[in-house]
């Protein structure tokens, strides 16, 4: 097991771009006998508006249907996602609440499948599916493959996270110093200029200089936003 992971977490971790890290990630799911792969990843920011990305290799007449259709917004798997971090295996009871969902996904061939959500201390949230037309997946199955499964689903989580947040949350690279990082936690606090500059013993010169520099960094339009996104992306 551990050489088995030792050579996929080399293999995801190379690769340069979510394409190249997928191609992998749908080569390892074949080899454990999915013929189906899909990754998914919500941005945190910005709060208003979290970026979605998805790729799969699912049947095209299906990605079709399913944008066409906005199955996004009914799909119980997102859904769980968003709520829960343990992992879900397709079932009929599973998707009771989205049937006419479910019998399109049957009906294009997504039958059986498992998938596992994944969070990081930057607030990224991902998830992991793996699927096939043919063969129930029973119990002595998955539990054979679930701690494979959970281990992959990390590790794809990092690599896609490494390639994709630099382009859409571009502020994640950002670095605070140690007196930005302590002025925005207090601004987050609800503590005025004033109140941090006596609490840091900073002139309320310094104390603005510093908070200018968070704003600047985090592309805030002022310092309540630039509060917010240093929390969201745990720099504080």
């Amino acid at each position: 097991m551990r050489a088995w992971q030792d050579d996929q977490l080399q293999v995801l971790l190379n690769e340069l771009s979510e394409q190249c890290v997928f191609d992998k990630l749908t080569h390892i799911a074949r080899g454990l006998g999915f013929d189906h792969c899909a990754y998914g990843m919500r941005s945190p920011l910005p709060l208003s508006r979290q970026r979605i990305v998805m790729i799969n290799n699912y049947p095209a007449r299906w990605q079709a249907q399913y944008a066409q259709c906005n199955y996004l917004s009914v799909d119980p798997s997102v859904q769980h996602a968003l709520r829960s971090p343990l992992p879900l295996l397709w079932s009929d009871d599973f998707f009771a609440g989205a049937r006419d969902f479910w019998e399109d996904a049957r009906g294009h061939g997504l039958r059986y499948g498992w998938a596992q959500p994944c969070r990081d201390v930057n607030g990224t949230l991902g998830m992991l599916t793996v699927a096939r037309s043919h063969e129930v997946l029973g119990e002595a199955e998955m539990r054979q493959k679930n701690v494979r499964l959970a281990w992959l689903t990390q590790i794809a989580h990092l690599a896609m996270t490494r390639v994709l947040v630099k382009k859409l949350i571009p502020e994640a690279n950002v670095r605070l110093s140690s007196q930005e990082t302590t002025v925005i936690r207090w601004t987050a606090e609800g503590k005025t200029t004033a109140e941090i500059s006596v609490i840091m013993g900073l002139s309320v010169r310094t104390v603005t200089f510093h908070i200018g520099n968070v704003v600047k960094k985090l592309n805030a339009s002022n310092k309540t936003a630039a509060a917010v996104r240093a929390a969201v992306l745990g720099m504080l």
